[in-house]
């Protein structure tokens, strides 16, 4: 014959829900020891420390959803007054430099960098419309979404005004829909490792890239 097991002593009590009711003594009897120290509780007690510590980490998660909603908040309301700038530009010229400061400003960014290739050539002699390697041009190509990560000696962040300082970087392809090639690349950089990482959500960069693409139209053929 086989040993009585935990498992089946377990499975007996899951499966026998009237157990207690039989043996009510029983429950008073039990002493378990607290996770708050080394002491003895009975089962009710420990009960109720099990459901002191849910609540608490109920209360957490309040607090950190009421937190991100707060920030979401302030995020949207930078984001439109971002967007709003841009619609406010009369002149394509000054666009995409208004589209890195702003986002630096607004958003806090340490530093920003822009460039955009295939420009009408009212617009070739901009500091934005200068020469990009074809390595870069395929590299904002081949990009679906932003990257964000390490800058690993990325030849667009020499855009930026202090390269050595940026060691977490965000790279945004601009392009006029998901099936064309890219016709520039929007810089976001940090000294901050962890400020654009692999791990971050990417859904708000990829509607700045968006609205960044639309408004640059204005200076493509």
């Amino acid at each position: 014959m086989n040993p009585i097991t935990e498992d089946d002593i377990a499975n007996y009590l899951a499966n026998t829900p009237d157990f207690f009711e039989r043996h009510a003594a029983l429950l008073a009897q039990v002493q378990l020891t607290s996770p708050h120290g080394n002491r003895a509780v009975s089962l009710q007690e420990r009960q109720a420390e099990m459901l002191r510590d849910k609540i608490k980490a109920l209360e957490h998660r309040v607090m950190d959803m009421i937190r991100h909603g707060t920030e979401n908040v302030v995020t949207s309301d930078r984001l439109h007054r971002w967007t709003s700038g841009l619609l406010a530009a009369r002149d394509p010229r000054h666009l995409p430099s208004r589209i890195a400061e702003d986002l630096q400003a607004l958003f806090m960014v340490p530093q920003t960098a822009i460039r955009v290739w295939d420009c009408q050539g009212d617009y070739v002699d901009e500091a934005y419309a200068q020469a990009v390697s074809d390595d870069v041009k395929a590299l904002a190509t081949s990009l679906s979404a932003p990257y964000c990560g390490l800058n690993s000696g990325f030849e667009a962040s020499k855009w930026l005004p202090e390269p050595h300082a940026a060691v977490s970087i965000a790279l945004l392809p601009l392009r006029p829909d998901a099936e064309s090639p890219a016709f520039g690349l929007l810089i976001l950089a940090s000294p901050d490792a962890q400020r654009y990482s692999p791990e971050m959500g990417i859904d708000f960069l990829q509607r700045i890239a968006d609205l960044a693409s639309g408004a640059l139209s204005r200076l493509r053929p």
